[in-house]
């Protein structure tokens, strides 16, 4: 019964005619890849066998086993690459730095083999080519066994630590910390929906951050081919071809997100507004339906910043099309929204319908651009408007042809793009719902086939996007949506948790997810509202909200067959409370936007664990349903239903409840308020968090610790674009004779953008605040200011 149920919802989602397609495509694949059954790539690889001999070179060493060779090389003092077989640093779609100065090493040989030291730590190689991390005072970091071949691939494993806990490998509907577990490596939509424990996902990394009494450290093998990850008594890794490169960086968590940016790329500051809140339906068939959206919003003085078109919005599901009967006027309703500040996202997906005197498909077929079969045809599948082909973004000039068809759709008016289905994702009746494997691929010369080009298609879909708005706007910065990606995609794309699930469970699980794909170095991403595939009740829909409003990616989203979820479709009682949290979401935008800006330069996810400061801290490990979001801010929401309470152990340090002067002190487990229209958030001592109200900024400074300092940022520019930018930083210092010294410095070019600003204190009990010896009134603990103003608060 339950099979059935779901061969009927899913015909129910691609109608009749593709379900029959879906049988005739899954019969082509099967066909195809019987006929073609070996990869691409045939190396056979083997084991390292006994150790003959060491060499050194510039920043590392070559080692020659029996039956192996291994390079290890130090990129920087806490970051160690390696290569297994011969194989070589060199360009990949993940790795875009390569230009590291050297690094002076050693090179010993000792009784178990040999030892290679670094400035901060060394590694052993043993005879059998076991490999072990130290720092100098010998204290054990990571291992890793001697690789073993597996098919035309590999075996890795690490041995773990009874305490260690283990996180990222992408896009995870698992705890946060994956262990016990066993996940797969290859990029999939688990198709229509799904729940905790469903995978793989869209985005699946060979990337994890583990945490244990020794530290943390972070390890990424750069291959792309399906695999497995197994975490247990050990993590085990496997390969089914390609080469063995690694990557090992050691240090605090801040160090390993900072040193994963600089190897793969950090997210690129995004326009402002994508900061705000999103409005999507799958279902807003029409331009009216889209209008009375909008306007729905504006009766109601609801804070909006971007319209979302699914891909209902397309002439027939044609990519890069716009029906012109639905939306008649596309063009004048974005001008029109965008009056109001509102931005319009559409969908993109990758498929092209093969369809004789469809202009894409016919300059695509001009242009050679479509993948093709080991007979030289174009690879054929199914999905929304039929039969489609897709182009080889792995061909740079298939991805320069590919961002050049955006331009019909930024003439129309769109301002960003959501690429969906670009796993990708194909309609079959049966197996993995993918191209066949044996489709050929280009991979920037290198050649191969489609079981090493899958889980990096949906980041070169993006790539191809990115570039090509770069070159026709380039004033303007690019905003693209992925639902697929792979290391390094935080470079051109945000993402999304996708098909979740309508539950208490997911909710929960968002939280998770997000926090794992930010140790990953993916900073923007978040949920569909409410899930994707259910009706929510009004108090799930209202904690979902809640959560989302301080997460990166703020948007509500559904499938079409579900009621409405604008703000308002839950009642009065329900929109007050929404109204709430999408005007303190306005309100923070300033902090928000200064969080982008500093990721942009470290590589620091905006939202954190609550490990992140504090990683020897045990305790919060595991914390998987609260989360801090930059240096300021700890958000502990509700998520499970009829609770109108929220205990959670503190980090150390003293906190302050957001707004108000109640104070809580960190390292213990504390019981918070929570009723329905509450979200409990905190803010660390000695923050200075900036917010906006109009065009007015207020300063909250929020009292040290006794005899410590206080700091804060706040980033300016335009809001979008390559202009020039203004840097503000505040730092409180303590007095001898008591009390605290506020400062105020600028950088940059950009002129102050506020009417007027104030400082609001929270905990100080002050008598007096004196701005250049002159004491000032104040009104229920706030003074105004100018810009670089310096005061004394007693």
């Amino acid at each position: 019964m339950t099979d059935f149920k779901q061969l009927f919802h899913g015909a129910r989602l691609i109608g009749i005619g593709n379900a029959w397609r879906s049988i005739v495509s899954a019969y082509r694949r099967d066909r195809l890849d019987a006929r073609y059954p070996q990869p691409y790539d045939t190396t056979i690889h083997r084991a390292p066998g006994e150790l003959r001999s060491a060499d050194s070179f510039v920043s590392g060493a070559h080692f020659v086993f029996v039956g192996n060779q291994l390079a290890v090389r130090f990129l920087a003092p806490d970051l160690v690459f390696l290569a297994w077989d011969g194989a070589e640093m060199k360009p990949s779609y993940a790795v875009t730095r390569f230009d590291w100065s050297p690094v002076e090493t050693s090179l010993e040989e000792t009784p178990a083999g040999w030892r290679l030291q670094g400035p901060e730590l060394y590694v052993e190689i043993s005879h059998q080519g076991e490999l072990r991390w130290f720092t100098l005072d010998d204290r054990l970091l990571h291992q890793e066994a001697p690789p073993q071949p597996k098919g035309y691939g590999w075996r890795v494993s690490a041995p773990l630590s009874p305490e260690a806990c283990v996180y990222g490998l992408g896009e995870r509907a698992s705890p946060l910390n994956l262990r016990p577990g066993k996940y797969r490596l290859w990029n999939r939509s688990p198709g229509g929906k799904y729940g905790p424990g469903a995978d793989p996902l869209y985005i699946c990394m060979p990337l994890y951050l583990c945490q244990d009494a020794q530290g943390s450290r972070l390890v990424f093998y750069d291959n792309s081919f399906d695999g497995a990850a197994e975490v247990g008594d050990a993590l085990t890794l496997t390969f089914t071809g390609g080469s063995l490169r690694g990557y090992m960086a050691f240090g605090k968590p801040q160090d390993l997100l900072e040193r994963l940016s600089e190897l793969t790329g950090s997210a690129p500051l995004p326009p402002r507004w994508a900061l705000g809140y999103h409005q999507s339906k799958w279902g807003y068939r029409t331009q009216a339906k889209m209008q009375n959206v909008f306007q729905g919003f504006q009766q109601r003085s609801l804070p909006l910043s971007v319209l979302t078109l699914d891909a209902d919005y397309m002439s027939g599901y044609r990519t890069m099309t716009a029906d012109p009967r639905r939306y008649p006027d596309l063009p004048g309703f974005a001008e029109q929204v965008a009056q109001a500040g509102v931005h319009l996202v559409g969908s993109v997906n990758p498929g092209v319908k093969r369809e004789p005197g469809l202009a894409l498909y016919e300059t695509g077929q001009e242009a050679n651009v479509y993948c093709l079969t080991p007979r030289g045809e174009p690879a054929v599948a199914v999905v929304w408007p039929g039969y489609v082909v897709y182009p080889d973004f792995t061909h740079p000039q298939v991805r320069q042809w590919w961002g050049e068809q955006y331009a019909g759709l930024l003439d129309r008016g769109l301002s960003g793009f959501w690429h969906d289905m670009n796993e990708p994702e194909c309609f079959v009746a049966w197996g993995e719902a993918t191209l066949p494997r044996c489709i050929r691929f280009y991979l920037d010369g290198h050649s191969g086939d489609h079981r090493q080009a899958h889980n990096i298609f949906g980041l070169q879909v993006n790539r191809a996007g990115y570039e090509g708005l770069r070159s026709l706007r380039p004033e303007k910065r690019p905003f693209i949506l992925s639902r697929s990606g792979w290391v390094g995609v935080q470079r051109y794309a945000w993402t999304w948790t996708a098909d979740m699930e309508t539950s208490w469970r997911m909710l929960r699980q968002t939280i998770a997810t997000v926090l794992g794909l930010g140790l990953c170095g993916v900073p923007y991403s978040g949920p569909d509202i409410g899930g994707f595939t259910g009706a929510p009740s009004p108090e799930l829909f209202v904690r979902w909200f809640q959560i989302a409003s301080f997460l990166p990616f703020f948007r509500t989203h559904c499938a079409f067959y579900l009621p409405g979820r604008e703000p308002w479709e839950f009642g009065e009682q329900v929109l007050a409370i929404l109204r709430s949290h999408l005007e303190q979401r306005y309100r923070l935008l300033p902090y928000w936007y200064t969080l982008a800006w500093q990721s942009s330069q470290t590589g620091h996810p905006l939202v954190r664990p609550l490990f992140w400061d504090d990683p020897q801290d045990r305790s919060l490990w595991a914390v998987d349903d609260a989360f801090l979001v930059g240096e300021a801010l700890l958000v502990a929401p509700v998520v499970a239903e009829g609770r109108t309470k929220r205990s959670l152990t503190l980090p150390t340090g003293r906190w302050y409840e957001l707004g108000g002067n109640s104070l809580h002190i960190g390292g213990v487990s504390i019981e918070l308020d929570a009723p329905l229209e509450r979200t409990p958030v905190l803010v660390r001592a000695g923050s200075i968090l900036p917010s906006v109200a109009g065009n007015h900024l207020t300063l909250h400074l929020y009292r040290p610790l006794d005899g410590e300092s206080g700091s804060g940022q706040l980033y300016s520019d335009a809001g979008d674009g390559y202009g020039p930018y203004r840097l503000d930083r505040f730092k409180l210092e303590p007095l001898k004779r008591g009390g605290y010294a506020f400062s105020w410095t600028s950088e940059g070019e950009f002129p102050w953008p506020y009417r007027s600003a104030a400082l609001q204190l929270h905990g100080f009990g002050i008598q007096a605040v004196s701005i250049t010896g002159q004491r000032v009134p104040l009104q229920k603990g706030q003074f105004l200011v100018e810009p670089l103003t310096e005061a004394v608060i007693e």
